[in-house]
């Protein structure tokens, strides 16, 4: 695609709740147009588009993809599945988005993005926290010394639960437990700012199927750096984060992955609080993210700057190491 079409024809590949946010997002945005929406069963498919007005419903995964109308397919099945439902879209020359975990493991991953570059598709991680306009303006903040150089990154992301055995999130073949679901976002984080640690010591407790209700890791790089990461199932958390650097601190004390504000600590002067603006939407809102794919598909990108896939690849590297050092490990993932 190129930036002669004013809108983008998104496909929905999955209906439940994540693709349900996104999509009432997507129908809200002048430039973007669902025109196809696909399930495992057409009862569920019928259902979404009628809600949401979607032209065409599905039943299956392939005829989505075939459809030559969907210029990108967001998948937003389990973690467990996207490499079979992104690597099909892809194949069929369809660009895609598609949720975190962006794939079980780094294999999957590596999979996905030689996929990508093969047929020459779009491909994103939909880490919607990296296209976040204030989170873009915390990084920057850093990059250019704000707090010195950075010597600690902590952050959390717990839910109180508890979560019965039969759900998704305590199901290995489902990829269920914390890490992957809660756990991708702290480490994004850290790596936002970081970049792949050197070093990654883990624990974690296990539930009686073998996923994790909680893990708490420390990554550690070749500057001096640490990053204190924590994420749980069995336990709500602040959901905060902070930077420290040698000259100062970022506290963000509430949702740091959607922020609505973070405050800036430097020696010797007051804090200073930097807001979101209030006309890019509530702080949930997932329109940054639709945003900066259409403006690189319309630009010819084959990835975003805010999400590069070799970024991705690096978060992926670094939850495989924590799960292998915490002993998670998922079916067929023997030789993984």
């Amino acid at each position: 695609m190129t930036g002669e079409r004013e809108r983008v024809r998104w496909g929905i590949l999955a209906t439940g709740g994540i693709a349900a946010a996104f999509t009432a997002d997507l129908v809200d945005m002048p430039d973007a147009e669902v025109v196809a929406v696909a399930s495992r069963t057409d009862s569920s498919a019928k259902a979404f588009a009628e809600r949401f007005g979607i032209p065409r419903a599905y039943g299956d995964w392939a005829s989505l993809a075939a459809d030559q109308d969907v210029d990108i397919v967001y998948v937003a099945t389990p973690h467990s599945a996207h490499r079979v439902a992104a690597g099909m879209c892809l194949e069929a020359g369809r660009h895609v988005l598609c949720e975190k975990a962006f794939t079980l493991n780094a294999r999957e991953a590596e999979e996905l993005v030689a996929l990508a570059r093969r047929h020459d598709r779009f491909l994103m991680e939909a880490m919607w926290m990296y296209c976040n306009p204030l989170v873009g303006r915390l990084k920057a903040l850093v990059d250019d010394g704000a707090i010195g150089e950075v010597r600690t990154v902590q952050a959390d992301f717990g839910l109180a639960g508890p979560f019965p055995p039969s759900h998704r999130l305590r199901d290995p073949a489902q990829g269920g437990g914390a890490l992957l679901d809660l756990g991708v976002y702290p480490v994004s984080f850290a790596q936002l700012l970081l970049g792949e640690p050197s070093d990654i010591v883990a624990r974690a407790v296990l539930s009686d199927e073998g996923v994790d209700l909680q893990t708490g890791a420390l990554l550690s790089w070749e500057s001096g750096a640490l990053a204190s990461v924590h994420c749980s199932i069995n336990g709500g958390t602040p959901v905060a984060a902070s930077v420290t650097g040698s000259a100062g601190r970022i506290d963000i004390p509430d949702g740091f992955f959607f922020p609505d504000h973070f405050v800036l600590h430097r020696d010797g002067r007051e804090p200073e609080i930097f807001r979101a603006d209030p006309a890019s939407g509530p702080r949930n809102s997932l329109k940054h993210e639709a945003a900066e794919v259409m403006r690189a598909l319309r630009a010819g990108e084959s990835e975003s700057p805010l999400v590069p896939l070799d970024g991705t690849l690096a978060v992926m590297r670094t939850l495989d190491t924590i799960r292998d050092r915490v002993g998670v490990r998922y079916p067929g993932e023997a030789n993984a």
